[in-house]
């Protein structure tokens, strides 16, 4: 059986009014329903089947939203903040209404993908620690960091609070020696987890440190290249796939 909502509830969720604007609008004839005119904005509606037009535009219902976002520094990953600006903040209010919620989170200062959603049941299947989501990385990374750390991280490294990580995949990109004597590493790592300052922390634990940290991937989601920093974009088709995979 098709499931029903009420009609101002529907207009509501997609960001058209109160209940009591779309109740005033329906009293004057500004809403209808499969081209007949609806004066009961409480009348029960398939969002699926049914055709609704407010004011002549037509009204295409959805429950959630899926948006890739390419967070910049500075920024913070969560809902509302009273002195830091937020990843919600990025967003125009047609998506803030649908109360999107970054799925997991990236520290202030590093950038890359963030995905953000109000499907409850998808974020919680990417950030259970039983399905060992893999999230991507690359960094710059302050000292010479070789085969050695990329064996360390393989076995699991102590964190600084005693926490033994699972094993973490290491790509060494390049090597660059700075003006000042020093060694800049360019790394993709790869882990499953994400405990507070992960990838910072296991640099440390080899005596290194990480100065600029970028989120390229998670689970089968690919940040869009094309997404400059700040910049969003809802994910496709394809894309919700292979989020969705990620419940099976």
């Amino acid at each position: 059986m098709a499931k029903k909502i009420r009609l101002d509830k529907l207009l509501g969720h997609m960001g058209c009014g109160s209940r009591s604007e779309i109740k005033k609008w329906a009293k004057i004839g500004l809403i209808q329903v499969n081209g007949r005119v609806i004066k009961d904005s409480g009348l029960q509606v398939d969002p699926d089947a049914d055709e609704v037009l407010l004011d002549g535009e037509q009204i295409r219902y959805r429950e959630f939203v899926y948006i890739m976002l390419n967070k910049p520094q500075g920024v913070i990953s969560a809902t509302e903040d009273i002195r830091e600006r937020t990843v919600i903040d990025l967003l125009p209010e047609e998506l803030r209404h649908f109360e999107p919620f970054p799925v997991g989170r990236l520290d202030k200062d590093t950038e890359g993908l963030l995905l953000l959603t109000n499907d409850g049941k998808l974020a919680h299947e990417l950030l259970s620690p039983k399905k060992h989501v893999p999230k991507t990385y690359v960094a710059t990374v302050r000292g010479r960091v070789d085969s050695k750390d990329g064996e360390a991280f393989q076995q699991g490294v102590e964190l600084d609070d005693g926490y033994m990580t699972k094993p973490a995949h290491l790509v060494i990109r390049g090597h660059e020696e700075q003006s000042d004597g020093t060694v800049h590493s360019f790394i993709e790592l790869t882990i499953t987890e994400g405990k507070f300052h992960q990838v910072k922390r296991m640099f440390e634990s080899v005596g290194k440190q990480v100065i600029y940290l970028k989120r390229i991937r998670m689970g089968e989601l690919e940040l869009d290249s094309a997404l400059k920093l700040g910049q969003w974009r809802e994910c496709t088709e394809e894309e919700l796939t292979l989020l969705q995979r990620q419940q099976q």
